[in-house]
């Protein structure tokens, strides 16, 4: 086997409407999520090796906490549990470009990206099935990150299936530099959750012209975590200003559980012009312009 790679792209929850936290803690949810391009997104390499090994470098390295304790070792070792112990011993080689704690699935889309990677290089039936059995153990969004399509995540994120429906969105992804932790967001959004998980139409049946789409998506959805997280997060309210005064922004939320938030827009010019100028007044902001859509 030769070195292979894969991108792992931010996950976006394009709407992210959650329950009430249930006896085990964790809450149901209904969210439709894409992904970035690869223009925007982590990179994994592997390698064989005699025992799965991880290397992390990029810029939000330092960020990613210790390798040990990464998600793309315990999808490594889970696979390997599972496959008794004859999965490929692989050394990993983390490119981290994405902010870490920042709503759009990071650490996740990593072990996503390593799953694939350790599929591909066992290869043999029924391989990728048990990755994508694996995948909800390890996180709630890495069976989504692990597909990297555009889809429906429902339950606690066990169940992803994928939206055809959804078309490709210019967008402008923003992190004011806040690591925004999910347990502190969740639990202020457990002091006002509702009895139940807030209504979510069903999707388009059919793809579905872009603006047309934007409109069905800020008049029916919502993110249920928005409000707890600006609670926390000053930081937050500001980078929604700043994309409420960027021209031609057609829908202005928050992903996930914050920190990232993005602006989606009819045309991916308009994205790379609000992002040049956003970039111009706050530097030391994470800003990405990207297309939204399957990340690989």
């Amino acid at each position: 086997m030769t070195r292979l790679s894969e991108f792992a792209p931010a996950k976006i929850n394009l709407s992210l409407h959650v329950g009430p936290p249930k006896e085990n803690g964790r809450h149901n949810l209904i969210s439709l999520v894409a992904f970035s391009d690869v223009d925007t997104a982590d990179v994994i390499t592997a390698e064989p090796a005699s025992h799965f090994s991880l290397a992390v470098d990029g810029p939000y390295a330092d960020q990613s906490g210790p390798a040990k304790d990464n998600l793309v070792l315990k999808a490594a070792r889970a696979m390997n549990d599972a496959l008794d112990g004859n999965a490929p011993q692989l050394a990993f080689r983390l490119i981290k470009n994405l902010p870490c704690a920042a709503g759009i699935g990071g650490g996740s889309a990593d072990a996503g990206a390593a799953l694939r990677l350790i599929v591909r290089a066992h290869g043999g039936e029924n391989v990728q099935a048990m990755a994508e059995t694996i995948a909800p153990l390890i996180g709630g969004d890495v069976l989504a990150c692990f597909r990297s399509l555009p889809g429906l995540m429902t339950g606690e994120g066990e169940t992803y299936d994928p939206v055809l429906s959804v078309p490709r969105i210019p967008a402008l992804l923003v992190n004011p530099g806040t690591p925004c932790p999910t347990g502190p967001v969740f639990a202020a959004y457990d002091d006002v959750a509702p009895g139940a998980v807030p209504d979510h139409p069903p999707l388009p049946d059919n793809r579905t012209a872009l603006r047309a789409f934007l409109s069905w998506l800020r008049d029916n959805t919502e993110n249920s975590l928005e409000t707890p997280a600006m609670s926390k997060h000053p930081e937050i309210t500001r980078a929604l200003a700043a994309l409420q005064a960027v021209p031609g922004a057609r829908l202005i939320r928050m992903s996930g559980s914050g920190a990232t938030c993005f602006a989606l827009f009819d045309t991916m010019d308009a994205a790379e012009a609000a992002g040049a100028s956003l970039s111009a007044q706050r530097s030391d902001w994470w800003v990405k312009a990207t297309m939204l859509g399957a990340g690989r």
